[in-house]
């Protein structure tokens, strides 16, 4: 048989998507304050498992728990990934993208394309930060304006003082704000560069403000699974770092984390926390993504251990001494979830069982079989720790045909009390309430 060359790459893709080992545990085995970690899988094909974006159809929307209901509060956008509040109630919304940098002309290069494409996760981005306005408080944004244009693969925002922060891809700039602007003209000032581009594996970068307004806090993915383009490349990566708004500069606040997303203040004892994404190719039921308590100083494994310090023979040369100091995260969130939304409960009006705890975005996965995440959960706390099973808040992303109709990203709990959900490959804005 005669097969013609373009044909190849799609029938080797199909072939990969039909390959790989399965999970042989629950995913609650991968999840609470002690998780279940099997021994690593080895495989010649990593395990690829990737629901196809096919978006929501005619009055379709995820499946609310028990007790609340869902509606779109903005819908017909593209890309949204994250969220952000000003202080009189406008909501921020980053349409955001991946643009593949650094892998172009690499046969690994054209199967991530192929996969993430498959995913909804590339394209042209919007580089955009749109304001959504709910003018008469019906729970519905009858206004959208372009708020900030001309980003860079933006993600993560914070306003201090009259001063909007914006974190592209390489780096924070800020704008002058105003109560009340629909839409901002000025021309961003640079506070520092981040580490980005030519290759960003892991190109999101995530801000939070201190109290006082004087630091923020970063998040930088890792350059790579763990470490298998050397170690040059992940300088201040794989980390969360601490920038000093007044000298501009930053230091490393905590390390090891190979993809932290979300950052939230634990309401009660004012403790910084996160959500990360562990590694991928050593099996459907690990490693864990996880939500921790970020110690300053801290070291939580990357690239030499998981889960604290159990070690990933892969990674050569080892690091014994470090991976002595690695730090066991405090609540596991189940493998390959994508955890990466994060939002205190503190303001919500969901329900009692809702008061204390975290929310948490699950993008979903494409290296477990069957999908894991793919929703938004609920981690209850008591005393500033989790205590407790997680909750489902928002489900049935994926549809019968296992298909993907949205994937979670942002999560935001409005001051009106509502919990908001940024739909990336839904395109929409979702909003949760109280019955």
């Amino acid at each position: 048989m005669n097969i013609k060359l373009f044909a190849i790459p799609a029938i080797v893709a199909l072939t990969l998507s039909a390959c790989g080992e399965s999970s042989k545990h629950d995913i609650s085995f991968g999840m609470g304050a002690q998780p279940t970690l099997p021994e690593p899988v080895e495989t010649l094909i990593p395990t690829v498992h990737v629901a196809a974006v096919v978006g929501w159809n005619n009055s379709s929307k995820p499946t609310p728990a028990k007790g609340l209901n869902v509606k779109a509060f903005a819908d017909g956008l593209a890309h949204p990934r994250w969220l952000y509040e000003l202080p009189n109630g406008d909501i921020l919304v980053a349409e955001t993208n991946f643009e593949m940098q650094g892998l172009e002309g690499s046969i690994k290069g054209w199967f991530a394309k192929y996969f993430l494409t498959k995913a909804g996760a590339t394209g042209v981005s919007p580089d955009r930060i749109s304001l959504l306005r709910d003018v008469d408080g019906n729970g519905e944004a009858e206004t959208k304006t372009t708020f900030i244009a001309g980003l860079h693969s933006p993600f993560g925002m914070a306003l201090v003082g009259d001063t909007f922060y914006v974190a592209n891809a390489d780096s924070i700039v800020s704008f002058p704000y105003q109560t009340g602007d629909s839409s901002i003209k000025a021309t961003p000032t640079k506070l520092i560069d981040l580490p980005g581009l030519p290759l960003s594996h892991h190109w999101t970068k995530n801000i939070l403000a201190n109290a006082d307004g004087t630091k923020l806090y970063v998040t930088v993915g890792s350059n790579s699974n763990v470490g298998e383009n050397g170690m040059d490349i992940e300088k201040d990566r794989a980390a969360i770092l601490e920038v000093d708004i007044q000298a501009k500069t930053y230091r490393i606040y905590a390390s090891g984390l190979r993809n932290p997303n979300g950052l939230a203040w634990e309401s009660e004892t004012k403790q910084l926390w996160t959500v990360v994404n562990e590694r991928d190719e050593i099996g459907s039921d690990l490693v864990p993504d996880y939500l921790t308590s970020v110690q300053e100083n801290g070291f939580y494994g990357w690239p030499y251990s998981y889960y604290g310090q159990h070690v990933d023979q892969r990674v050569q040369p080892q690091n014994p001494e470090l991976v002595a100091k690695a730090i066991k995260p405090d609540y596991a969130l189940g493998a390959h979830t994508a955890s990466l939304g994060l939002a205190d409960a503190k303001g919500n009006n969901l329900g009692a069982q809702y008061a204390q705890g975290m929310f948490i975005g699950q993008h979903g996965s494409w290296n477990r079989r069957p999908y894991s995440g793919y929703k938004v959960i609920f981690v209850p706390f008591s005393g500033g720790k989790p205590s407790g099973k997680s909750m489902d808040i928002l489900t049935d992303f994926i549809d019968a045909n296992g298909d993907a109709q949205g994937r979670p990203v942002g999560v935001l709990v409005q001051k009106t009390g509502s919990l908001l959900v940024a739909d990336d490959a839904g395109n929409t804005v979702w909003r949760v309430s109280a019955q």
